[in-house]
């Protein structure tokens, strides 16, 4: 495995919509299902173009040759009173769960937020029950703050999710 953590292009718009369908079909920890991400590939394209140069904004894929088999976004703030904050997002296929591939794309994401984005404060909310995750948060020095209860509804079921920080 020679994994590459890169830029999204907007070429990749189509690959990226199919592996959310492929993430949401694999597990309940993402805002989406199996349906993936409902947007056309025309309009995923465009917001990739639109923040490959930002400032403030990063999509990024994680390739294992030409495949993608993971991504990550960060997004700061845009209002003045929050700008100095941002979030972020990770998916990665199964298969390549407890690989690393998580640990890179936190490494970029991180690294981008402090030293382009000029972010102070990183945020989160993760699945209360998601231990791997809640586990790689905590090893870049991420911090519980909180409980959002019934956070995601799946069924009937209410699920939990912990918002996390880490100040850079």
């Amino acid at each position: 495995m020679a994994i590459i953590i890169e830029k999204a292009k907007a070429e990749d718009a189509e690959a990226i919509l199919n592996l959310t369908k492929v993430c949401g079909s694999e597990t309940d920890n993402l805002s989406f299902g199996e349906s993936g991400i409902p947007v056309s590939v025309e309009n995923e394209a465009s917001y990739i173009a639109s923040v490959e140069n930002s400032d403030t904004d990063i999509f990024l894929v994680a390739r294992d040759g030409k495949e993608i088999v993971g991504t990550g976004n960060y997004t700061s703030f845009p209002k003045k009173r929050m700008a100095h904050r941002g979030e972020f997002g990770i998916s990665v296929r199964k298969s390549y769960w407890n690989q690393g591939v998580g640990t890179m794309l936190m490494e970029h994401i991180l690294d981008f937020a402090k030293n382009v984005a000029r972010s102070e404060i990183v945020s989160l909310e993760v699945r209360s029950d998601n231990e791997a995750a809640i586990h790689l948060y905590r090893k870049f020095g991420f911090e519980k703050i909180g409980t959002f209860k019934g956070y995601f509804k799946i069924g009937e079921e209410l699920i939990d999710f912990d918002i996390m920080e880490l100040f850079l």
